[in-house]
């Protein structure tokens, strides 16, 4: 199975010895596939979103009173064959004021990333979340377009500032599935409806005005572009886009994948297939295949059995060049345990995660 073989030799290029250098990604020159810096070998994102632990708690709620946890969970990560974890920060932890970056969240940041660096982890870093309602400040919510916007530039260069010198920095996701709002309409909330009692989506403007979907969310990329390469000129950026963004009839996010991936280094698209939908999975993972690099950034078999998600896993390779699923502070031993149907769900997946990443992988 070819995605097998790549799966391992992503493992396989990081898996050396502690005293080689973790090198940094880039995207390839034929602008088909993730490789190392320096060596040209391919590198395939192969991880978890970490972007919430067993309770439901976001990593901010408990990264500083229960550190350990982290570590643990982190070795557990790794030790399940992943070499990326996607974290997700929200804006009012790492900003006091519109222009004032909180420093202790910026310092244990460092901490993470550094922790990273020990477990030879690739970070995606996730930002401008605002994923807990009762997390979102009146102050950040009462600014209008262009505040919120410099609001959320002053945030990207205070995190690329941390970040911007370690080679386990994998990339710097703008944000978790933006929209812009319909032409003509105008919104009183920036966030979308909730799931499972967070806020996913999130809208980048309440009204377009006379401008343009598309012309909106290249201008809103473009600016938070120059912020980071304010500070890193190297680091990869990506936005989590969600599958209706292509230019078809029917709901669409404004983030046209063809119009946006001229502003970005590449691709990232959240699929999650369907039972009996596999093909519509494949085909819209297809209209996102746009001359750079696609990252299937979240993925889970939440609404598919075994047999059809492995289908889709195994075809989507045709255009992805990494997958990303998930992780919850609950290893397979305790989800075995269980009795809950997630974790049954989680226990499937974590044991198709580890089988497909150990299979090519050689020992530390």
């Amino acid at each position: 199975m070819w995605m097998v073989i790549l799966a391992g030799a992503a493992l396989a290029s990081v898996a050396a010895a502690a005293d080689e250098p973790l090198r940094r990604i880039r995207v390839s020159d034929d602008a088909k596939r993730f490789e190392l810096a320096d060596t040209g070998q391919t590198f395939v994102p192969w991880g978890f979103n970490y972007d919430h632990d067993e309770q439901g708690r976001l990593i901010e709620d408990y990264w500083i009173d229960e550190w350990p946890k982290v570590e643990t969970d982190f070795a557990e990560m790794r030790a399940l064959g992943a070499n990326v974890v996607r974290i997700h920060l929200q804006t009012a932890r790492f900003l006091n004021g519109p222009d004032k970056p909180n420093d202790a969240a910026l310092d244990q940041l460092a901490r993470l990333v550094q922790l990273a660096e020990q477990q030879r982890l690739y970070l995606d870093i996730t930002g401008l979340g605002c994923y807990h309602r009762a997390d979102v400040p009146a102050w950040y919510d009462e600014l209008d377009e262009t505040g919120r916007w410099q609001a959320q530039a002053t945030f990207w260069r205070a995190v690329a500032r941390v970040c911007a010198k370690s080679p386990a920095i994998f990339c710097y996701d703008l944000m978790n599935e933006p929209v812009v709002p319909g032409a003509g309409g105008r919104r009183d909330d920036w966030l979308g409806p909730a799931f499972a009692g967070k806020h996913f989506v999130q809208f980048i403007t309440r009204e377009t005005g006379s401008r343009s979907r598309v012309d909106v969310a290249r201008a809103w990329t473009r600016l938070l572009v120059a912020a980071i390469r304010e500070v890193d000129r190297d680091g990869l950026i990506t936005i989590g886009l969600v599958p209706w963004s292509l230019d078809r009839p029917g709901l669409t996010s404004g983030f046209t994948p063809r119009e946006i991936a001229k502003e970005i280094d590449f691709v990232s698209v959240h699929l999650y297939p369907e039972r009996g939908k596999v093909e519509e999975s494949l085909d819209t993972l297809a209209g996102f295949a746009v001359v750079k690099p696609v990252l299937i950034e979240e993925t889970f078999p939440l609404r598919a059995g075994a047999e059809e998600f492995a289908r889709f896993m195994d075809e989507s390779q045709t255009h992805a060049a990494g997958w990303i699923g998930f992780y919850w502070g609950r290893t397979p031993a305790e989800c075995r345990e269980s009795k809950e149907i997630a974790d049954t769900l989680m226990l499937a997946w974590l044991e198709y995660f580890a089988a497909h990443a150990h299979a090519q992988r050689r020992s530390d």
